[in-house]
């Protein structure tokens, strides 16, 4: 799995030409492993092969699996990438804008998002109400949406009156002629994104993108890590974490401004001296 020969992903351009990405070599050892769990069950070997990982906490000693697991961070557009997204979402149709929008202010995961009622939504407040049975942590919780997409979201339901009538229900459907009327799955959503990303020649765009940038940006907006991770639906502030991403940018402006306030309280002590005389 790490040496056999791989295609060529334009969304993974920096990628090696070989090996199956990290991620799917630790799924393809877990169904190993769980297989050879089940004989060694039944009494058919002896031990395990397809060994696990194991943490330091508790005073154990750590032992690593048979493949190191690696975690990457999600990547994140700049603000130069961001535009060209946002101008490559200008020409797509009323319902794609929304839920661009929509992705981003309330940093919902894909499955969130095409799931969305047309009662899920307090637009005097605007607050959008993620009911349990459709998130991941199977938790209720309310994020919210901006000016942008309250307008949008309005001109949305009249253009849906005007092509479905009245009707309650899963807010986005599909226009064509297929399934005309049908509620939108995930994979539509999907397909959007990626003629997004081609229109806007950002390959690397994903329907997690908006997620990761809107929690992203509320760090940077100075919010604590337990309200990012309410406001994403996690449970382990672990999982927040891998989320957050300043930029080395960012991160070399606090620097210089940290340094500057701890060279000035130097220089301020050191001024004793010249004081003597």
């Amino acid at each position: 799995m790490l040496d056999r020969p791989r295609q060529r992903s334009a969304k993974a351009p920096l990628h090696p030409e070989t090996g199956l990405a990290n991620a799917t070599v630790q799924q393809r050892l877990v169904a190993v492993r769980s297989f050879y769990e089940y004989l060694v069950e039944d009494g058919l070997r002896e031990r395990n092969p397809v060994r696990r990982g194991q943490s330091s906490r508790r005073g154990r000693r750590p032992r690593q699996g048979l493949v190191r697991r690696l975690e990457q961070a999600p990547w994140i557009p700049n603000e130069n990438v961001w535009q060209r997204v946002l101008v490559a979402c200008a020409t797509e149709p009323l319902r794609n804008r929304l839920m661009v929008a929509l992705a981003y202010d309330g940093a919902l995961r894909r499955e969130e998002l095409v799931q969305l009622a047309v009662g899920d939504f307090e637009h005097v407040h605007r607050l959008i109400h993620l009911r349990a049975e459709t998130t991941k942590s199977q938790r209720a919780r309310k994020v919210a949406f901006g000016v942008t997409s309250s307008e949008l979201f309005v001109a949305y339901l009249n253009e849906r009156r005007g092509m479905f009538g009245r009707i309650d229900g899963p807010l986005f459907r599909s226009a064509s002629n297929r399934n005309y009327g049908k509620p939108l799955g995930p994979s539509t959503w999907s397909k959007t994104v990626e003629g997004i990303a081609h229109s806007a020649g950002v390959a690397r765009l994903s329907t997690h993108t908006f997620r990761h940038l809107r929690l992203t940006d509320l760090a940077r907006a100075d919010w604590t890590i337990d309200q990012i991770a309410q406001y994403a639906g996690h449970r382990d502030l672990a999982t927040t974490m891998r989320y957050i991403h300043l930029s080395g940018r960012e991160l070399a402006a606090r620097l210089h401004r940290a340094s500057a306030s701890i060279q000035q309280d130097r220089e301020n002590l050191l001024a004793a001296l010249a004081a003597v005389r």
